[in-house]
């Protein structure tokens, strides 16, 4: 095997990247509108679903339901990670926005426990079960399709666009949520503007399955005389699947605590909820504008440069950070530090689906990728929510700002280690 590409695989490569990029981005952005909305929202229609008693228990609640949809990403990691490897990538992702699509029209159909009783939170849980099935594949099945669309030497490039569709998808569902939140009375939007986000989602999904079946398949399944089988990956590449996970530590939980957690953090420690939602727009857009140029450097110095640099900053910073935020109410100040972490967070976001990528064989790239990553995810992302909850419940939120920093070293140990793979030739 060569080196690099040939010429005539280069052109291809540069011809069909941006319509890779357009198909992959729209519809992970959809795929994602979905998950965030629910984060936005949940302060907000947690006492409508579930039994009436002490508000932050029901926070907790309503955040228990969103780790118990995490736990389900495993499972369509491996077995949606396995079909793209058996089967292709294309047909996989068009499979998984339609599926948030239909977890995101149960949601917006929950009854409230009020008409329903114990039956309302019971069909919460189930969206959340289809969402995070649905996620866990997709992050599989887009992490492999973006990668493998990228010419060479411009895979960092590339990869990040995983995290501006993200960014993007919550950015979006941010935005709704502010709109919601200002054009509402909390009467109308606690009773039923909640719903509209989640409506809204299942729509629009419908958008990016058109999109997606236009994109041009990167696996040429037919190569294989033997394909793949569903555990290979994990049974034949056990130090890999490792090391995905203890890549994926650190930057699972600084992101769901970050973008995802913060704005609750902020209202739960003085911040308003218009406050809070407008600050979480405008980082987030921020945080999108800032993935390609990150990515794009890690293609000129390497990944574990930047790697090393965003888990230390977590280390040091995140406790003294929180600390902050918690005891100012200012807007300026809750901006400020908001914008700071996003520049550190990037410098993982944008370079982990092509790092990923490059620690996992080709045959089984999504499935190898797919389940190791979705399990950590599951473990420190989904219940950082709850997590981060709890500890105020009990009277000590300073403590989680402890907890982030300890798996971010957990991370950064790994990555002092880590082999560059930058410019590591992608089978």
């Amino acid at each position: 095997m060569s080196s690099e590409p040939n010429l005539d695989q280069r052109s291809r490569a540069q011809q069909r990247g941006p319509r890779q990029i357009i198909a992959a981005s729209i519809g992970n952005a959809v795929e994602w509108y979905d998950w965030y909305i629910y984060t936005f929202l949940t302060p907000i229609f947690a006492a409508q679903v579930f039994a009436p008693g002490d508000p932050i228990a029901q926070v907790l609640l309503a955040f228990g339901v969103f780790a118990v949809g995490f736990f389900l990403r495993p499972i369509g990691g491996l077995v949606i990670g396995w079909a793209a490897d058996r089967w292709g990538r294309k047909n996989t992702l068009t499979a998984t926005i339609l599926m948030m699509g239909v977890g995101s029209l149960i949601i917006g159909l929950t009854p409230t426990y009020e008409s329903a009783g114990v039956l309302a939170p019971v069909i919460l849980v189930f969206g959340r079960l289809v969402a995070g099935f649905s996620i866990g594949g997709e992050f599989a099945a887009n992490t492999t399709f973006l990668v493998e669309s990228a010419p060479p030497r411009r895979r960092g490039f590339f990869s990040s666009f995983q995290y501006v569709s993200t960014t993007a998808g919550q950015l979006v569902a941010s935005g709704v949520a502010t709109v919601l939140a200002f054009s509402l009375t909390p009467e109308q939007l606690s009773g039923w503007g909640w719903r509209i986000g989640f409506f809204i989602g299942a729509v629009i999904a419908l958008v990016g399955l058109v999109i997606r079946v236009s994109a041009e398949e990167t696996r040429d399944v037919t190569a294989d005389a033997r394909r793949p089988w569903l555990l290979e990956a994990i049974v034949r590449h056990p130090r890999e699947s490792l090391l995905v996970c203890g890549v994926t530590i650190a930057g699972t939980i600084a992101y769901y605590s970050w973008t995802t957690y913060l704005p609750t953090f902020a209202q739960q420690n003085g911040h308003s909820a218009q406050q809070a939602l407008l600050v979480s727009t405008i980082s987030l857009a921020f945080f999108g504008l800032i993935q390609p140029i990150t990515g794009a450097i890690s293609d000129k110095i390497g990944r574990r440069p930047m790697l090393i640099t965003f888990a230390a900053a977590f280390v040091i910073g995140i406790v003294p950070a929180l600390s902050l935020i918690s005891s100012s109410n200012s807007f300026a100040g809750l901006l400020i530090i908001t914008l700071l972490g996003m520049i550190f967070l990037s410098g993982f976001t944008s370079i982990s689906a092509a790092l990923n990528a490059e620690l996992i064989p080709g045959r089984v790239r999504a499935s190898g990728i797919g389940f190791p990553y979705s399990l950590t995810v599951a473990i420190f992302g989904g219940t950082a929510p709850y997590i981060g909850t709890w500890f105020k419940q009990l009277g000590n939120p300073g403590l989680f700002g402890w907890y982030i920093a300890a798996l971010c070293l957990i991370s950064l140990i790994v990555y002092i280690f880590l082999k560059e793979t930058a410019h590591k030739t992608l089978d």
